[in-house]
């Protein structure tokens, strides 16, 4: 084995996002195989170090990440949609900042299983096509991300998502519905009511799971969108959940029938247990893992295709899902490399 390092990881980390949670996760586990030391930059280094057994530093202390990555011989930037500015331009400038730290310290940088864009601010886009030009190895989640950067004449690989490779038990059926939601600017009132008014027709005999995966982003949703179901059918059996820990998460999917998801994540862990699912898109990486296992998808303001929507969920098969499943695994055996090279 090649000489233990010292690694350091940037990402939306301790903000208790499942997905970002699970890159981590898995990411993690695979540099923990190899005995390498880590250290991740998080919202709640307590939490993020008690679950992940690693070592954690405060997102924003300066002096933190500073001393993290003058002491470090890695930076790994990502998962996730780190390098883009339709968040917020103050996001995409942390990370870069990060960035430039490692390579103003000589370290060497790599870019894990992120989508780079939108960059629509000129000097946002300028600063990250120079910083990525320094980097060692990229690696890109969609070919948007390689088709932009192939442009500004990089070579980065195109991967899997990491949560790809998280281990599951097998499913269990029990009769529930699985509904994950966010809060959404496009998402309507109209639509919501069409929803549980479409759930209810559907599976009103099954209890309705609904999914806060981030629950300052997703609980006052979920908790209005119980009430709408109740409003619709006030003895359907419902039950939300919230604050839930990874392993928490993926246990409770393996007893759902059918999953009715917006959130990216959401959609690949259903599919991963081969579980008919439709998709809510809100984004272009839902409408992409829609097409992918050619699945329903709906775009928030089609409420009156609902019922087709759920239709072809029905007709969806368990079997045909889990073949295509196996294409999808992440293959960690270049960013090893480049880590350990």
């Amino acid at each position: 084995m090649s000489s233990q390092k010292n690694i350091a990881i940037s990402g939306y980390y301790g903000f208790e996002n499942f997905g970002d949670e699970a890159i981590l996760s898995v990411l993690t586990k695979e540099l923990k195989t190899r005995e390498h030391n880590i250290t991740v930059f998080s919202k709640n280094p307590q939490r993020t170090s008690a679950k992940l057994a690693v070592n954690s530093v405060y997102t924003f202390s300066l002096k933190s990440i500073i001393n993290t990555i003058k002491n470090c011989d890695v930076l790994i930037s990502g998962g996730g949609s780190l390098l883009q500015d339709a968040t917020s331009l103050k996001s995409l400038f942390y990370y870069l900042f990060v960035i430039f730290l490692a390579q103003h310290y000589k370290k060497d940088v790599i870019i894990f299983a992120q989508g780079i864009g939108p960059l629509k601010n000129p000097v946002g886009r300028w600063l990250t096509k120079s910083l990525l030009k320094k980097c060692k190895y990229i690696t890109v989640r969609d070919e948007k991300s390689l088709f932009l950067l192939r442009g500004w004449d990089l070579k980065p690989d195109l991967v899997s998502d990491p949560v790809w490779n998280i281990e599951l038990k097998p499913r269990v059926s029990m009769n529930r519905i699985g509904v994950q939601l966010r809060s959404w600017k496009n998402l309507s009132q109209k639509y919501l009511f069409a929803l549980a008014r479409e759930i209810n027709k559907n599976f009103a005999d099954k209890e309705i799971y609904i999914y806060s995966f981030q629950d300052a982003l997703d609980f006052d949703l979920c908790k209005h969108f119980e009430a709408q179901l109740k409003l619709v059918n006030p003895v359907i059996k419902t039950k939300l959940l919230s604050a839930l820990t990874i392993d928490d998460t993926i246990q409770s999917f393996s007893n759902l029938d059918y999953v009715i998801a917006m959130r990216y994540h959401a959609c690949l862990l259903a599919l991963k247990y081969g579980i008919p699912t439709l998709a809510l898109s809100y984004d272009q990486k839902v409408e992409k893992i829609a097409k992918r296992f050619d699945i329903p998808c709906s775009f928030l303001n089609d409420e009156d295709k609902l019922g087709d929507y759920f239709v072809q969920m029905s007709a969806l098969n368990s079997k045909d899902l889990l073949a295509k499943v196996q294409e999808c695994r992440f293959d960690f055996s270049k960013i090893i490399s480049a880590i350990e090279k």
